[in-house]
């Protein structure tokens, strides 16, 4: 297949996956968490029960799909920053250019909302959340010039792409908290911007 025919058949599946995510969260914040099934969902974004089963696993998976796009994002831009960018540094980078973009937040924040009030959904935010770390660990070993099969290693060295990622995955969800709770003070770039401040400031910069 052309690398145009591969595109287009990318972008179809990235559009399909996002109507479906649109249509789990219209029907829960209509009709509550408990009214959201695979059926419902299908019906709700036009496409067969057969079409909805080859994208996610169930319903839940259908609901955090935006939070997985964002931490793709987020993954991606990290990706593409500066080589000589310290970690934490382009992390920060990468996250205030998802956060400043025109994603819709205010419905991230109703999609958070439900999330985490249902255990169901809460399991598979977190594994969404859990594979992010996984991929940040695996871009900070490359730029550490690391093995990235293998990113923990043995040694000091060997752990450090994991615990950098876990650093700043740890503060992207404080800042996310520090935006719900404190929504007046701005967008979530404004807490994001705030809290890596403060992490590179116990960091020495």
């Amino acid at each position: 297949m052309s690398t145009t025919g591969t595109g287009r058949r990318e972008r179809k599946v990235a559009r399909t996956r996002s109507a479906l995510a649109a249509a789990a969260l219209e029907i829960v914040v209509e009709r509550g968490f408990a009214a959201l099934t695979v059926q419902e969902i299908a019906d709700r974004a036009d496409v067969s029960r057969r079409t909805f089963s080859r994208h996610f696993a169930g319903r839940e998976d259908a609901l955090v799909e935006p939070v997985r796009e964002d931490c793709a994002a987020i993954n991606a831009a990290l990706a593409a920053r500066p080589a000589d960018e310290r970690p934490v540094v382009a992390y920060r980078n990468a996250v205030l250019d998802r956060l400043g973009s025109d994603t819709p937040f205010a419905a991230r924040a109703e999609l958070l909302r439900v999330v985490h009030a249902e255990a169901q959904a809460e399991a598979a935010y977190q594994r969404v959340i859990a594979e992010a770390e996984d991929r940040t660990a695996e871009i900070f070993a490359a730029r550490l010039g690391l093995d990235g099969s293998d990113p923990a290693g043995t040694g000091a060295e060997g752990l450090r792409p994991v615990v950098l990622a876990a650093v700043c995955a740890g503060a992207l969800r404080a800042a996310i908290r520090l935006w719900q709770e404190h929504p007046e003070d701005g967008g979530p770039h404004v807490a994001a911007g705030r809290v890596f401040d403060v992490l590179a400031a116990e960091m020495g910069g």
